[in-house]
């Protein structure tokens, strides 16, 4: 009678939701593992599993006076996480058939993410051949049993969600020795929690999240600041997306593709907003493809007007460019203040009130945004992706990363690039992490000043970027970050080692692609590995396919919840088109990759930067590695060119006006690299042409290295 009035106090108080099926407690051995939000886990769990099961309690909780007297009614087992003694009888209580729940992590989270999960519970599960049944609790973090004060806004009583997810089992891991066993199978108990996380996720809207950011946090909250130095609030977002959603409504049909031709600033974030509140999809232009390459993407993605800004385009000598762009309605922000009326003002004050009302109709699974490729390899292709896809990869991301809202990021990387999005506007809007964001990521000496004068704690980049505000910096400006995160291209040993020496930051390297929202692996605090990039995500499934001539690894196929809905392409204008894959859902991301023992992801090059000579598969990225190592202080990239008698011929760019090709035969002699991988064309350029991303521009260097057809020794 007690355990029901118990139930009902919760299920008011809390509005306790349960999903799941309460059948799969039930097993010869279960094992109930579940992450650890609050003091009351544990009376949540006992209210809602239909079996009578004993909880395994740290000693540090069971000597407080208040559990020490609720435990009297509770069966329980008092451990010490780190004592083998202790595991030694978990597994004989587990082994006699009595349903055991644990906590992983042992203490209870301080900063909303998963924390360190022991060793003890994998080993229980594995050593016992226990069912486990991983259970989410979400939501009791945030009331005052939780431990979060100052990191989020506490309530008294806010929504608390369990969800039972799929039996799993930890087969013990054929190792040599214990020590290698039990922590191969706390790696595997890490992995079933994060897939917990990211497979508990609410399913919603891009304008849906940022809502449920504004009831968490409240409207007062400072989320958004740019170069004006002025933050934007939840509620002055708000505002803001409410009237450009009002006025461009009368300009556009639901389901367009607007163009975005906008900064990194806070009114692309709520023009982002207002556009995906009205059903009409924003299509973020790259402003440094160029008049052909916004041609381009304005035709593939069947996009017949742009919202811009006039003094952007001034300020980014880009008029030109745009004049240049026909067939297309040009929409200027800087007019929209004058097309707003009385009842324009009144509609806005009105949704205000009831935000959810402005949104109309739509599922998470619809298009969301549209992000261009860099046109490294050709036109610039439109990748569709829907507000479940992004949702999904900021929900990774955050399973594996303890960003809370006491973080500040830096973001200069432009909104145009999924790194820059997903990460610069996306993610701070879900879990209210502030975000300071920078138009130009080329800034080199202006950019480290801000993040010392702005406390940024977080800096994403590139490793080109990274390499250059290092040079900049003072020792100190970086004094406050805790995560350095590097994408988009390889990071350099050079600026690993030049941001430990000056800095002391180690910085972690992560892999993505367009396609997938775009994060696909990264290295974090707890699970880093140097020269890799990371564990994929969880949620990610992969395959990897055999390529003839290459012996390491394979082409990497992936399948998850980020994936993309498909392509806008050139030839079929405004068509959402499926890539080819192997079955529907999985991606051919084109990579050429391999995993260790340990499930780290090594990227040994992209399939098309491959050359076949003489019969051979050789790495363009390892005949640039070459010439690293000849020549370390000057800029090389490699590209081929169509060859009569060896198929293709290797064509080295490099900024060294001295080097030659016996100094790359040196290098390759040290690395073991074959002859065949030694360029006999080298081209001295004053500058390797780069993409807006800072990547290097492939198009162009393989047009200039198909010049010259009758060249064919080495300068």
């Amino acid at each position: 009678m007690f355990k029901i009035f118990l139930r009902l106090l919760l299920k008011l108080l809390f509005r306790v939701e349960l999903r799941g099926d309460t059948s799969t407690f039930i097993n010869p051995k279960t094992l109930v593992v579940a992450n650890h939000e609050s003091f009351i886990d544990g009376l949540l769990l006992g209210l809602t599993m239909p079996v009578n099961a004993i909880y395994v309690v740290h000693t540090q909780v069971a000597e407080r006076s208040l559990f020490k007297f609720l435990l009297r009614f509770v069966p329980h087992l008092t451990v010490e996480s780190t004592s083998p003694l202790a595991m030694k009888h978990i597994v004989k209580l587990v082994d006699t058939g009595q349903p055991v729940v644990i906590f992983p992590e042992g203490r209870i989270t301080r900063t909303g993410s998963l924390m360190k999960v022991y060793d003890g519970p994998a080993f229980v599960a594995a050593k016992t051949g226990a069912t486990v049944v991983p259970v989410r609790i979400d939501g009791a973090a945030r009331s005052y049993f939780g431990r979060l004060a100052g990191v989020y806004p506490l309530k008294l009583f806010p929504k608390i969600t369990i969800s039972i997810l799929p039996r799993r089992t930890i087969p013990m891991p054929d190792l040599p020795s214990a020590k290698e066993r039990r922590r191969r199978a706390s790696e595997m108990m890490r992995r079933i929690l994060l897939e917990m996380l990211v497979a508990t996720r609410p399913e919603r809207t891009i304008y849906g999240a940022f809502l449920d950011g504004l009831a968490t946090f409240g409207r007062n909250y400072e989320l958004v600041e740019d170069i004006r130095l002025h933050e934007e609030s939840y509620g002055s977002l708000l505002k803001m997306s409410l009237g450009l959603q009002r006025v461009l409504s009368r300009a556009t049909q639901p389901n367009d593709v607007v163009g975005v031709l906008t900064p990194s600033a806070a009114p692309t974030l709520a023009l982002i907003l207002g556009l995906s509140a009205s059903r009409r999809v924003p299509a973020m232009l790259n402003y440094t493809a160029g008049a052909e390459g916004l041609r381009s993407a304005c035709t593939a993605a069947n996009i017949r007007t742009i919202v811009t800004s006039r003094a952007f385009l001034e300020k980014a000598n880009l008029t030109p460019i745009v004049e240049k762009i026909s067939d297309v309605t040009i929409l200027y922000l800087e007019d929209f203040k004058a097309q707003v009326g009385a009842v324009d003002k009144l509609w806005v004050l009105w949704h205000l009130l009831f935000p959810r009302s402005a949104a109309l109709p739509q599922t998470p699974d619809e298009a969301a945004i549209v992000i261009f490729t860099s046109g490294s390899e050709g036109k610039p292709k439109g990748v569709v992706h829907s507000h479940s896809s992004l949702l999904s990869n900021v929900a990774q991301i955050r399973s594996v990363a303890d960003f809370t809202p006491l973080d500040k990021f830096m973001m200069a990387l432009p909104l145009f690039h999924s790194f820059g999005l997903t990460c610069g506007v996306l993610l701070p809007l879900v879990s209210g992490c502030k975000v300071f964001l920078y138009p130009n990521p080329l800034h080199y000496r202006v950019i480290p000043e801000v993040v010392y004068d702005r406390d940024c704690t977080v800096l994403f980049g590139t490793s080109t970027f990274l390499g250059n505000y290092a040079k900049h910096a003072h020792p100190y400006d970086f004094g406050r970050l805790r995560y350095v995160v590097a994408g988009a291209e390889k990071l350099s040993s050079d600026v690993q080692h030049l941001w430990i020496e000056k800095f002391g930051i180690r910085i972690l390297e992560g892999y993505g692609v367009t396609e997938c929202a775009p994060v696909v692996a990264v290295n974090v605090p707890m699970a880093c590995r140097t020269g890799t990039v990371g564990q994929l995500l969880p949620g990610i499934e992969y395959e990897l396919e055999t390529v003839p001539g290459i012996d390491q690894g394979g082409a990497l196929h992936v399948r998850g919840p980020n994936v993309m809905k498909g392509y806008f392409l050139f030839d079929r204008p405004g068509v959402i088109q499926t890539p080819s894959a192997k079955e529907p859902g999985w991606y051919a991301t084109g990579d050429i990759v391999e995993f260790d023992d340990n499930g780290y992801l090594i990227i040994r090059g992209r399939l098309k930067r491959f050359a076949k000579i003489a019969g051979e598969m050789i790495s363009l990225e390892v005949v640039e590695g070459l010439a690293k190592d000849a020549a370390p202080v000057f800029i090389h990239a490699a590209s081929t060119r169509p060859d009569a008698s060896k198929g293709e011929a290797l064509v080295l760019f490099t900024t060294d006006p001295d080097l030659r090709r016996e100094q790359l035969l040196a290098a390759a002699k040290r690395a073991g690299a074959p002859e065949l991988a030694v360029p006999r064309i080298i081209r001295v350029v004053k500058q390797i042409p780069l993409l807006g991303t800072g990547k290097n521009d492939y198009v162009t260097l393989k047009r200039m290295a198909e010049e010259n057809p009758e060249e064919s020794v080495a300068v």
